[in-house]
């Protein structure tokens, strides 16, 4: 019997895990802590078992309704374990168990970090050291020489978040930088940082390649389900590795994700099935690492069955039952009224308030419930006998549930005639009444009489004999294809005084007519005494076959008739799809077949993709090219060799095309010899003494097995023998061959050709290339040259004459203001020995050096030539009337200057690059005066040696903005500030 009245205590608010952090401004902590009872409870509370002394003299402790107050928390006194006790008249229970913890996060220590140097391609770790700290969980992320400027992560960086260290697979000159550790406590929502540690790239050339070398490796990890997982694997090398995931003998689950680069698998959501061996494999051209380890996947408990609150009569038989699932199997402890629970047999002192406790190394979990128990005379006031119905020729139980203990013995009688068990009537041991084959005379008024030690009593019911309902029309079989229609047809007589429903379901599960209205349609006609509820199946699919049952169903009876629907569609996707062979260039793949959904299968096609072509699925050749519809194996062919296929399989038939299988584990061909040839053999250049051979990489689907590279061959043009050299990288473009003997600009043969592990392919075509040319040796003298304006100089050589020369490289730079490094190259052909020198800087002494050069390199500077460009002079502009006029002081030539020929005029649209352009003898011009707009006039002397600097006024709405109209005394003034500049 359940309660229903709360009697008992029953907690809305328990105690949980509290982290106080030891910085905090709010100098207490409150453990909840509250119940719904009747009548109230009262409270009290225990630290580690020991109940606490609220009144003790400088207790910190207090009580706000059930809640717990700590004030002033102090470490050593406060954390522990805390749980609550709740008490009536009833009895007590205890509350589930909260702990308290103190949290910080101390600084890091103030010493120094050691600058890490790494050359340049090799991998670099900077270590975290976390502060002491507690509780363990912190985030960790890395600032680049200032705040906040974090590290960005992708496949070349990465940071853990099990140590914080910052990993860099391959170390390049951008990585330069002081770096620091933010270290944050999501509990305490605190933050500090380490002291910089300068990553300083030392170059080397050229930058050598390194395999992978994992240096995160996620360790054995142990899970609840429900929760996410997250593992981490990186690998330092060069070139940056590759991550790939695996679960080892299965697949990785559906929920699974891969991020930051492939460094992080996430498992969302675990469940038990997600438990396994997972590795991660780390690959790049020059090798690969890999590392297992194992999750294990465990439970909270979780009550199967547990105890609710009972009544049961004194002197009867009860057995507490309490059941509860979880990883590690929980164990069982029992409690009442806060104690540990021992009785054999129930009396009126097992009363009381249970709790029953399951507990692992994960959690604990409670249930509470009341144990009354009870003796009283039999009565009916809660639960009188009923009136009843039956239908004709059916059966009835009459039910006679009086509140008594201890349990009563039970009579019946009809109208005045007392009852006795028979053939058709029986009085059960809960003292119902059944009758069987119920007919008219069974009408009538019925007493259920109950007696115990403590007294007697009775009550009367009647029953009530209807027509049995009768089913006149039922379904019938039926056969149709995916996407027609189909009706069950379904009526039924019934008494004419009961209304009638119909019912109906698949297999066994009642459809929803509401829910599936856009498949299923029934038609209810009722007459008195018939009726018809008819199902209409619209548009069928293959989930709508099946076995269809219609219940006619009144307040009183019900009757069933059912019948099948055989729905024919495309066949079903076939399964267990797998490789039990395979070659270098083909597999044979075996399946289980799918449901031909009652048409046979006629054909199957198989699909596959591989590592290159992502998830694009390609149609397979087999042999024979038609696989039939009875078969269960097939070969693929034309495959390549060493890669990774997966594959799938679909069936068809006369009525369509089904669903794919689910791919089959991915599986790799053998290795074979390679048959591609590198491409665009060449080369030719470079350093003296230098052969340099360049070709296009082989892709790697043409790998055809581990340890791929390549053999270069090469000989001169008059000689016979080839020699040989083994370049092991995959994505290798050139080896240069250096040889102190080697003549310049020899005629070479060459040729490539790939390897790997099981042999040696076939060579490209054969090219011919010629070894890099002596680099010049003389430096050009008679250098000379003039400065022509402020910006610009020309500058002379006497040519070089060697015959290898390509070209002059011309190099200025300011003498005192800018660095060598900085200075501005012009790059003229060998049959020029002249170049004009362009964005100077006026006033300005200059150096210019001349160099040779060729495909071999520069040869010798001349010596410094000195020149000084030209003083710019400013003009001075100014409106002197309407329409507009403009008008500017001559410009008087310096002893370095070249003779003022002119002035040019430039009238343009503000914003506009281009306008009109005029040329002068004079000091002034006229110009148009446009009414809207804003316009600018730019005045510039030019020479023989170029254009002086510009001087600008603008000119908006019909007027002049910097000079407006002036006055003759205003013109006077300006002329003279003019003449003072």
């Amino acid at each position: 019997m359940i309660f229903t009245s709360v009697l008992f205590v029953l907690f809305e608010e328990q105690p949980i895990d509290t982290i106080y952090p030891e910085e905090s401004p709010e100098a207490k902590i409150t453990m909840n802590c509250r119940t719904r009872a009747n009548p109230p409870a009262t409270y009290k509370w225990k630290l580690n078992n020991t109940i606490i002394d609220l009144n003790e003299e400088g207790s910190h402790y207090s009580l706000a309704g059930g809640n717990l107050v700590i004030s002033n928390p102090i470490k050593t006194k406060h954390e522990g374990r805390y749980y609550c006790l709740a008490t009536n008249k009833y009895g007590t229970v205890v509350s589930q168990e909260g702990s308290v913890q103190f949290g910080y996060l101390d600084l890091f220590s103030s010493e120094e970090r050691e600058a890490v140097k790494v050359k340049e391609g090799q991998g670099a770790v900077l270590l975290c050291a976390p502060p002491l700290h507690h509780p363990a969980e912190l985030s960790f992320r890395w600032i680049l020489n200032e705040f906040p400027t974090f590290i960005p992560l992708d496949n070349r960086r990465f940071v853990s978040q099990k140590t914080g260290n910052l990993y860099i697979s391959k170390v390049d000159s951008s990585d330069t930088g002081n770096y620091s550790c933010i270290v944050s406590s999501p509990s305490i929502s605190k933050s500090v940082f380490s002291n910089y540690i300068s990553l300083e790239p030392l170059a080397e050339r050229p930058i050598r390649k390194y395999p992978a070398d994992l240096r995160v490796k996620f360790p054995d990890t142990t899970a609840l389900v429900g929760q996410n997982v997250t593992l981490e694997c990186f690998a330092l090398g060069n070139p940056v590795p590759e991550i790939h995931w695996k679960k080892i003998n299965g697949i990785l689950p559906v929920s699974h994700e891969v991020r930051m680069a492939g460094t992080q698998l996430h498992l969302y959501n675990v469940q038990f099935e997600d438990g396994g061996t997972y590795q991660c494999e780390a690959v790049n051209s020059r090798g690969k690492d890999f590392h297992t380890s194992r999750v294990s996947i465990e439970a909270f408990p979780e009550w199967v069955e547990y105890i609710t609150n009972t009544e049961k009569d004194l002197n009867s038989e009860y057995v507490m039952s309490c059941i509860a699932s979880g990883k590690p199997k929980p164990k069982i402890r029992w409690l009442k009224n806060g104690e540990l629970m021992r009785f054999n047999r129930l009396t009126f002192n097992d009363s009381g308030m249970y709790q029953c406790i399951a507990e692992n190394h994960h959690s604990v979990i409670y249930a509470n419930a009341e144990l009354r128990v009870f003796a009283c005379a039999p009565t009916f006031e809660h639960n009188p006998v009923k009136r009843v119905m039956a239908p004709k020729n059916g059966r009835v139980v009459i039910q006679c549930r009086p509140k008594a203990a201890p349990k009563p013995m039970f009579s019946w009688s009809k109208d005045t005639e007392l009852l006795s068990n028979s053939t058709r009537v029986f009085i059960w041991e809960d003292g119902s009444l059944e009758i069987l084959n119920v007919t008219r005379a069974d009408e009538g008024r019925y007493t259920c009489f109950a007696e115990n030690d403590r007294g007697k009593a009775n009550s009367t019911g009647s029953l009530l004999v209807t027509e049995s309902t009768k089913i006149t029309l039922a379904p019938s079989n039926a056969d149709v294809k995916a996407g027609e229609n189909a009706l069950m047809q379904c009526a039924a007589s019934h008494d004419p005084s009961l209304d009638i429903t119909f019912i109906w379901s698949l297999d066994g599960q009642v459809i929803d007519l509401h829910k599936d209205s856009q498949h299923y349609e029934r038609t209810l006609v009722r007459h008195l005494g018939y009726s018809n509820g008819e199902l209409l199946i619209k548009n069928t699919q293959l989930k709508h076959a099946g076995r269809y049952t219609c219940t006619a169903q009144t307040p009183v009876d019900n009757v069933t008739s059912s019948a099948h629907l055989v729905v024919r569609g495309s066949p079903g996707a076939p399964g267990g799809v797998r490789v039990i062979n395979k070659t270098d260039k083909s597999v044979t793949l075996q399946w289980s077949r799918g449901t031909d959904n009652h048409s046979p299968i006629s054909k199957y096609t198989i699909q596959y993709r591989d590592s290159f072509s992502k998830d694009v699925w390609k149609t397979a050749t087999t042999s024979p090219a038609d696989v039939e519809g009875n078969a269960e194996t097939a070969t693929v062919v034309d495959l390549f060799p060493w890669t990774e296929y997966e594959f799938r399989v679909i069936a068809t038939n006369t009525l369509g095309t089904g669903e794919p299988s689910s791919p089959s584990p991915k599986d790799k061909t053998l290795e074979a010899i390679p048959v591609v040839a590198p491409s665009d053999v060449g080369g030719g250049g470079g350093t003296s003494r230098e052969l340099t051979i360049t070709w296009t990489p082989v892709q790697p689907q043409y790998y055809f097995g581990p340890n791929f590279g390549y053999i270069v061959a090469f000989k001169p043009q008059d000689e016979y023998e080839w020699k040989k050299v083994t370049v092991a990288d995959p994505q290798a473009r050139r080896y240069v061959h250096k040889d102190s003997a080697l003549p310049p600009l020899t005629e070479f043969q060459v040729k490539v050709k790939a390897f790997n592990s099981k042999g040696e392919g076939p060579y490209s075509l054969t090219a011919v290339i010629y070894s890099a040319q002596d680099a010049v040796s003389e430096a050009p003298v008679n250098v000379d040259g003039r400065a022509l304006s402020a910006t610009e100089a020309i500058v002379w050589w006497l040519p070089l004459s060697q015959s290898n020369v390509d070209g002059y490289q011309v190099k200025y730079w300011r003498n005192q203001e800018d660095s060598e490094g900085g200075a501005q190259r012009v790059v003229v052909p060998s049959r020029e020995n002249h170049t004009k020198l362009e964005g100077m800087k006026p006033d300005s002494h200059y150096l210019i050096e001349v160099r040779g050069y060729n495909s071999a390199g520069y040869g010798p500077p001349s010596d410094h030539l000195q020149i000084h460009t030209k003083k710019a002079r400013m003009l001075c502009l100014y409106s002197i009337s309407e329409p507009l006029v403009i008008a500017w002081e001559h410009v008087v030539p310096l002893a370095n200057e070249a003779s003022i020929d002119g002035y040019k005029v430039l009238y343009r649209q503000q914003g506009h690059s281009t306008g009109t352009l005029y040329t002068t003898s004079r000091r002034y011009i006229d110009l148009p005066l446009f009414t809207d707009g804003n316009y600018v006039v730019e005045v510039r002397a030019y020479t023989e040696g170029g254009d002086g600097a510009v001087a600008q006024i603008p000119i908006t709405g019909g007027g002049v903005v910097a000079a407006q109209s002036l006055s003759i005394l205003s013109l006077l003034l300006l002329a003279l500030l003019c003449l003072n500049l």
